[in-house]
């Protein structure tokens, strides 16, 4: 009998082991993983390259700034630091922004939106741009999201949580084993860690879309959603009609529905956000396009207390799907600025875990 308990256990131990051995590649981390992790307060960053110059500064920065022996130290009140998201924190290339990929999905492939022949040739225009192209007009940035608003209008913030939360279980293009609610950078997504382990607030500062912005982002990087700042549909009552909010008198069998844009979040209209809405000067900026140079700059000029700025570089061809020549503008930007470049391919142990790869080099 008790061979046969024996032999019985370890043939369960064989299946088990040989089931291990065939199994698919495990996929990404998951969102909850995401949020699960942790950095040090010392700065000891796992994903990140030993021998990384960029971290080196930035752990060096946090030390010298959390320490109240220092004449750099700044208090906790003050230690604010700004992230853009598309291309900072999140993939923008596989093949293109969350925000516009989450618009293609509305515009293009959502049986329950029937949109105009013109709205329906614009989604078209943008689509050939992305997958064949990559050519757009020159405002493509504002008439893009002007479209996109238009193409959500109507909806409740719940119905468009659950359209969002829906794209994001969707794998992104060109990367295996990575679904769009997942595709952060394990780096970054440390580093924001970091900074809330010292006392920093962390916002993020965008060009997409806010509301879309606090579902991929909130949970998984421990933000409230006022830490979010981005391009802002009007949000009107049910009711409302064209009336002047003014004027307009919230009813009792309102709700609130998307509108229109308000305005794009880019440029210096980052900065004017952040004056207005965090109401100080960050101490510490990460962004990843000539975009973000004003943030960049408004961090690091006439700043009371010690301050950073960092570019992160597209420049990874083997585990991502990178761009030489912006990486190379980017660099040459953050040169002549003075903010410290982050190399994705040198300075990042892992991007998005081992097991994710470019689908052409399988």
């Amino acid at each position: 009998m008790k061979c046969k308990k024996l032999y019985a256990a370890m043939m369960a131990m064989m299946i088990g082991v040989g089931c291990w051995l065939n199994a698919s590649p495990s996929e990404a981390m998951t969102r909850a993983e995401l949020a699960a992790i942790k950095a040090p307060k010392s700065g000891s960053l796992q994903y990140w390259s030993k021998n990384s110059v960029a971290k080196e500064k930035l752990v060096s920065y946090v030390k010298d700034v959390t320490n109240k022996e220092s004449k750099n130290f700044i208090p906790v009140a003050d230690r604010i630091a700004v992230f853009d998201m598309d291309g900072t924190i999140c993939c923008e290339t596989a093949p293109w922004y969350f925000e516009w990929m989450l618009y293609l999905e509305r515009a293009r492939y959502d049986e329950n939106y029937i949109p105009t022949p013109e709205a329906r040739a614009y989604a078209e225009m943008i689509e050939d741009g992305i997958r064949r192209t990559k050519v757009f007009p020159p405002n493509v940035d504002v008439e893009e999201m002007e479209a996109e608003d238009a193409a959500f209008a109507g909806m409740t913030p719940a119905q468009f949580e659950v359209f969002v939360r829906k794209f994001m279980d969707k794998p992104v293009e060109g990367l295996t084993n990575l679904k769009w609610g997942e595709a952060l950078y394990l780096p970054m997504v440390e580093v924001v860690k970091y900074l809330q382990a010292n006392n920093f607030t962390v916002y993020i500062v965008t060009g997409s879309d806010r509301p879309a912005i606090r579902i991929l982002s909130c949970e998984v990087l421990g933000l409230a959603p006022a830490q979010v700042i981005g391009s802002d549909p009007k949000m009107l009552a049910i009711n409302q009609g064209d009336q002047d909010g003014q004027h307009y008198v919230y009813r009792k069998d309102d709700y609130l529905v998307r509108g229109q844009l308000i305005e794009k979040m880019l440029k210096m209209n980052k900065v004017s956000a952040i004056a207005r809405e965090i109401g100080q000067q960050p101490v510490l900026a990460f962004g990843n396009s000539g975009g973000d140079t004003s943030m960049l700059n408004y961090t690091m000029y006439g700043n009371k207390y010690k301050s950073m700025s960092f570019m992160v570089l597209c420049d990874d061809l083997e585990r991502e799907l990178g761009n030489t020549k912006k990486a190379e503008s980017c660099k040459e930007l953050a040169d002549s600025y003075g903010w410290t470049p982050i190399s994705m391919r040198d300075d990042f142990k892992t991007i998005y875990g081992d097991n994710v790869v470019r689908a052409d080099k399988q």
